[in-house]
C-alpha cells in the first residue's frame, strides 16, 4: 500500500482483503476510499514523481503552503462544510498528516516547518469528549441526549460543524492559556512558541483519552459516517 503504481489501481477486491477486519464488518464507504487512493496515487505519479516527499519539499518548510498542495491536488482531503451561509473549512486529514511529519521528524529534516503553528488541532470525535470531560466545551441538553441515544450525525450537519469547529477554537484557547503559565514562569525551561502548539497539545488530550478510557465512558462522542476523519 506504499507503491503508488499499486495504489492507483487497487480493485475493491483487493482493497476488501486488506481493510478487513476481525468480524464480517467491511470497512463503511469502501467505493470513497478507493477512488481517493486512485485518485492520490495518480497524482503523485504524474506530478511529484510518485513521492509525497516530493509534494513536502516543493512547500520549502511552510506547513501552510503544504496544507494548500494538500487540498488543491488531492479531492479527498476536502473537509469543508456550509454552515449559515459560510464555508468552513477544517481539513482534519490534510492538518494531521502535515502534523504527523512535523512529529515523527522532531520538527527536523522534512518535519521541520518554520510556520508549523498555523496547523491547528485534528478535528474528529475523540478531542471533542476529552474537552467535555475536563468542561472546556459544553453540549446543550438536546445535544447530549442526541449523543447518548447514539444517533447518528450527518456530515457537514449543523451539529457536527459545531462540535469539530469549536474543539479547534478550544484547543486555541488552551495553547494560548498554557504558553501564558510558561512565559510567567521563569522556572521552565521551555520556549512557549516553540515548545507548545495545537500538535502537542491534541497529543496529549489524544493520550489522555485513551489511558482513561473508562472514566470518560459515560461521556458520549458524535458519530459521523465520514471519510474526512
Amino acid at each position: 500500500m506504499w507503491d503508488p503504481k499499486y495504489y492507483s489501481q487497487i480493485t475493491q477486491q483487493d482493497a476488501d482483503i486488506i481493510f478487513r477486519g476481525d468480524n464480517e464488518v467491511k470497512i463503511p464507504l469502501i467505493h470513497d476510499r478507493i477512488k481517493g487512493l486512485h485518485e492520490a496515487g495518480k497524482v503523485l505519479l504524474h506530478k511529484y514523481k510518485g513521492t509525497f516527499v516530493e509534494c513536502i519539499k516543493s512547500c520549502k518548510g511552510s506547513a501552510e503552503k503544504l496544507l494548500q498542495l494538500i487540498i488543491k491536488e488531492f479531492e479527498s482531503y476536502r473537509d469543508e462544510a456550509d454552515y449559515e451561509g459560510y464555508r468552513i473549512s477544517i481539513y482534519k486529514r490534510a492538518q494531521i498528516l502535515i502534523g504527523d511529519i512535523w512529529a515523527c521528524f522532531e520538527g527536523r529534516g522534512l518535519g521541520e516547518f518554520h510556520d508549523i503553528d498555523s496547523i491547528a488541532m485534528f478535528a474528529d470525535y475523540r478531542i471533542p469528549q476529552v474537552l467535555v470531560h475536563y468542561g472546556t466545551m459544553r453540549y446543550s441538553d438536546s445535544l447530549m441526549s442526541k449523543l447518548k441515544s447514539d444517533e447518528p450525525l450527518k456530515q457537514g450537519s449543523r451539529e457536527e460543524v459545531e462540535i469539530r469547529t469549536c474543539s479547534i477554537e478550544a484547543v486555541e484557547q488552551v495553547r494560548n492559556e498554557v504558553r501564558r503559565l510558561i512565559a510567567a514562569n521563569s522556572k521552565l525551561d521551555l520556549n512557549p512558541s516553540m515548545d507548545v502548539n495545537a500538535i502537542v497539545i491534541d497529543h496529549y488530550l489524544w493520550d489522555y483519552r485513551r489511558e482513561y478510557a473508562q472514566e470518560l465512558e459515560h461521556i458520549p462522542f458524535h458519530k459521523t459516517r465520514t471519510i474526512y476523519y
